[in-house]
């Protein structure tokens, strides 16, 4: 199957398989241990490509997966299908399906959120974890207790048809504003009014920042490659993760489990979940966390601002806790 557009992803190729019953997408570069790369809202197996490249020079397998309902994965239609749970299956039908007993995960986003329950669940087969701009938590977060407390940012995600409609009338436009409004280029009130003083009433992109021009770290091309695989699947198995209550009480008991795993976490210094969350409970809570490392002037797209940082951190943290541990 072809790619979207042509953009160089020299040494990456594009592979296809049957998880749990549904085509599934991911893209793979390299040789070596196997180091599994999930992206989060609104994104794809393409916010990776400057790591997947990166890991592969390094020695390590790398696998970016277009999760379910994202890119050229299967859109199933329940919202109850793209519970955390149900994507966690996911992830770990496709590590048996590389050949591979042991894998190192990194999450950002919700992908963050995907990854840090996967320790929980398969601790023989997860050997340590990366989490990127969204720390963890020694509980997982009441989805009923997070729309209150950010009721004016993006309240309209869980409004079925609300930020469809958004979407829907100028693709293009959403991820300009999106990428740009929570990147470490916007400017830094915009971030302050977004999760703080925007009005509930308002829709998703009212009051993010806009400008014609590109931030620096992304090209048009690259802006096309998300607009065109958005436009193929449309916004909304993206935006179930939000409308996905149905494990909530699953992941309370799973969560009792705690973390042995190596951890390393990187951020920006201007990501939301940092400024208006904490890293302090990964202090406590994680008795492997090796490393938190913020990222001046970055905002939520780290591996896509900031990707020589992001691959340096994570090439050393995987050369130090998986290489020299196995062989």
């Amino acid at each position: 199957m072809e790619q979207i557009i042509d953009i160089d992803t020299t040494g990456i190729t594009q592979q296809y398989a049957t998880i749990n019953g549904i085509r599934y997408h991911y893209a793979e570069a390299g040789t070596g241990p196997l180091v599994i790369l999930l992206h989060g809202f609104p994104e794809l197996w393409f916010s990776w490509r400057h790591q997947l490249t990166a890991l592969a020079k390094a020695g390590y397998h790398a696998v970016a997966p277009d999760l379910r309902g994202f890119g050229e994965s299967a859109v199933t239609p329940y919202v109850k299908d793209y519970s955390l749970l149900n994507h966690a299956k996911d992830i770990r039908a496709l590590i048996d399906h590389l050949g591979e007993k042991e894998a190192v995960i990194v999450g950002h986003d919700w992908g963050a959120n995907l990854m840090w329950i996967m320790p929980m669940l398969y601790p023989e087969t997860v050997k340590a974890v990366v989490g990127v701009s969204i720390p963890f938590y020694p509980e997982p977060r009441d989805p009923v207790e997070i729309r209150k407390k950010w009721q004016n940012a993006f309240t309209n995600f869980s409004k079925p048809g609300a930020t469809e409609a958004e979407f829907e009338k100028d693709p293009e436009r959403f991820f300009r504003l999106f990428f740009y409004g929570l990147s470490g280029s916007a400017p830094r009130q915009a971030i302050d009014l977004l999760y703080t003083r925007k009005p509930e009433t308002n829709n998703v992109l009212d009051d993010f920042p806009e400008r014609e021009a590109l931030p620096e770290w992304i090209s048009r091309d690259e802006l096309d490659y998300y607009v065109k695989a958005y436009k193929k699947t449309g916004i909304t198995p993206a935006l179930n993760f939000y409308r996905n209550d149905s494990d909530y009480f699953q992941l309370k008991e799973i969560y009792k489990k705690g973390i042995k795993q190596p951890v390393l976490f990187v951020g920006g210094a201007e990501e939301a979940a940092v400024r208006f969350g904490s890293v302090e409970p990964m202090k406590a809570a994680l008795p492997n966390l090796r490393k938190i490392v913020l990222i001046p002037g970055c905002g939520h797209w780290v591996q896509q601002e900031r990707p020589e940082e992001l691959n340096k951190e994570i090439i050393d943290f995987l050369n130090t806790e998986v290489k020299q541990k196995r062989y």
